[in-house]
């Protein structure tokens, strides 16, 4: 059995949950709402969730100008701008997510665009993007790579050609190769 097919079989895997999570989500909403219904009424349900729908536009307006600001604040100071971009990507997804009706949407929404829950979903967005980025490493037969990146534990074998770099030396040498075809 080769490293590949673990890894096809763990995507498909991870494609069956997500199908499953997305059939089950409405229905889980719908029982929600009910409830939610039931114990205050149907007029103030109804309201309770455009008010949510609202307050998510709100919010996807206010911390997307306040991400899209610092974006463009870390490209001006030149440097990566990958923990904006991570905000980016989550006030997107977290927006999204209020804007939908329902009371679970809106509380996972609500958990992903405010300031100081953000971080945390930042850095699990930041895992699965790593974990992505070393499975496609390997896959193509790249260098090895484990730990966490700046860790002590990154390794990268032997070259083709032989060379190694050393783990315990940040130094760097510039240099320019030249093809002699």
């Amino acid at each position: 059995m080769t490293s590949a097919q673990p890894s096809r079989a763990r995507r498909l895997r991870l494609t069956r949950l997500a199908v499953v999570g997305l059939l089950l989500l409405p229905i889980v909403e719908i029982v929600v709402i009910v409830a939610v219904g039931q114990w205050i009424g149907g007029w103030p349900t109804f309201l309770l969730l455009l008010a949510t729908s609202l307050l998510g536009a709100w919010l996807i307006r206010r911390e997307g100008a306040r991400a899209w600001r610092a974006l463009q604040q870390a490209v001006r100071d030149g440097r990566m701008p990958a923990r904006e971009i991570a905000d980016g990507v989550v006030v997107l997804v977290g927006g999204s997510l209020l804007l939908l009706p329902g009371f679970v949407t809106d509380l996972l929404g609500l958990v992903l665009v405010l300031p100081f829950t953000r971080p945390v979903a930042r850095s699990l967005l930041a895992a699965v993007i790593s974990r992505r980025l070393v499975a496609q490493t390997e896959r193509f037969g790249g260098p090895a790579v484990t730990g966490q990146p700046n860790g002590p534990a990154w390794e990268q074998p032997t070259t083709p050609q032989g060379g190694t770099r050393s783990t315990s030396s940040d130094e760097v040498v510039e240099g320019e190769i030249i093809d002699e075809d």
